[in-house]
């Protein structure tokens, strides 16, 4: 038996997944968005909850490049209570609603699918569950069923990674495919993006050999952490906020992510100077705000630590450790890869606390709490638009 904790071992199944998946999930995505609908959509929203919402943040720059459809990633509380009653009637299949749930069973996220459909827009379930709620409410079922892990990983309650890598990478074939159909991309083009992101399963598996023990060096070292602030911006604000979300359900330690300029705006703020800080960057459309930032964190005595490109220097000079992603990146691609730190800061946090994952589930987690509010599967469901 491994002496490693099950979230390192799920980790380590991330390479081998992509390779899993890249060609089914490729299938799945023209199976669920046909010659009509590609052609006709003229906006998209995609929408989710937690980790589910997370890859939608990190997706929405692959659909403007790749699709070339004008792409929102938004709450699905936020879309269903405040967006979907305000959309125009721009006419039929011209808005592409993305549901994305690995469950199928949010309420959050079905409601928000129910009420796009009810508001004219062609609702999509990205979902590994077909005969789930939110499959069963949706026009069309973009089906992204995993391969179940080995006996010995089996049941083992972990901080999600493989759901949410599951949903990347379909979200990223949606745009691939849509933008192939449209004429946005030429097929030789869409096949060279299809096999690029297959091949991020090699960077992943050398990404994570390489940050694992940086990972291990810092969490024995930062043993007074108050809690930890990520950085972010574009599809990597997407990787900052799964970060974090792993970091509370591994540690139960205060995380919260920040876009880049937001950070510049508030953190100086903050009472206590030496909170690490992880700025992540592609070395992209960011990189010389990413900078400042860098430089900014490091005169207020910030703990800082970078996610960046193998060798980047603008950005990590200003850092007391580098986690490097290990191989060529598209930014667009980035949360893929980008996302691995982040597990494995959490994974490691966790281990050396000795602490059980999501905190056994006590409190915020059982039915009782605050009278059943963290409730996400049987919440009340608005049946109705609201303008």
């Amino acid at each position: 038996m491994s002496t490693r904790s099950p979230m390192h071992q799920q980790i380590d199944t991330l390479p081998q997944l992509v390779r899993d998946i890249a060609g089914r999930f490729d299938e799945s995505a023209r199976a669920a968005f046909d010659f009509e609908l590609c052609a006709s959509v003229k906006h998209m929203y995609l929408v989710g909850c937690g980790d589910s919402y997370h890859a939608p943040v990190g997706a929405e720059l692959a659909f403007h490049q790749l699709a070339g459809v004008p792409t929102q990633a938004i709450s699905a509380l936020t879309f269903s209570r405040y967006t979907a009653g305000y959309l125009p009637p721009t006419g039929p299949k011209t808005t592409l609603v993305i549901a994305v749930s690995v469950s199928g069973v949010v309420s959050r996220t079905i409601e928000a699918l129910r009420l796009a459909q009810q508001a004219g827009a062609v609702g999509v379930a990205l979902t590994g569950a077909p005969n789930a709620p939110l499959a069963q409410s949706a026009a069309t079922v973009f089906q992204t069923s995993v391969p179940p892990l080995p006996d010995e990983l089996a049941g083992m309650i972990v901080p999600g990674v493989r759901s949410y890598l599951a949903s990347q990478v379909a979200l990223y074939h949606a745009a691939i495919r849509i933008g192939e159909v449209r004429g946005h991309l030429t097929t030789a083009q869409a096949d060279a993006r299809r096999a690029e992101l297959a091949g991020l399963a090699d960077v992943l598996d050398a990404t994570i050999r390489a940050c694992e023990p940086v990972a291990h060096e810092l969490v024995q070292t930062w043993t007074d952490i108050p809690e930890w602030v990520y950085v972010g911006a574009g599809p990597l604000y997407g990787a900052a906020m799964f970060s974090a979300a792993k970091m509370l359900e591994a540690s139960g330690d205060p995380a919260m992510a920040q876009e880049t300029e937001e950070w510049a705006h508030l953190q100086y703020f903050a009472a206590r100077p030496d909170t690490p800080t992880i700025l992540i960057s592609a070395g992209g459309f960011d990189a010389d705000r990413m900078a400042e930032v860098g430089r900014a964190a490091r005169a207020i005595g910030r703990r800082v630590m970078t996610v960046v490109p193998d060798g980047e220097t603008v950005i990590s000079q200003y850092a007391g450790h580098v986690l490097p992603v290990m191989g060529q990146v598209r930014e667009c691609f980035a949360p893929l890869v980008f996302s691995i730190p982040g597990e494995l800061l959490a994974a490691e946090r966790a281990a050396a606390l000795g602490v059980d994952y999501f905190r056994d589930f006590g409190g915020g987690r059982t039915v009782e709490w605050a009278d059943g509010a963290s409730r996400i599967r049987d919440s009340h469901m608005l049946d109705k638009l609201r303008r």
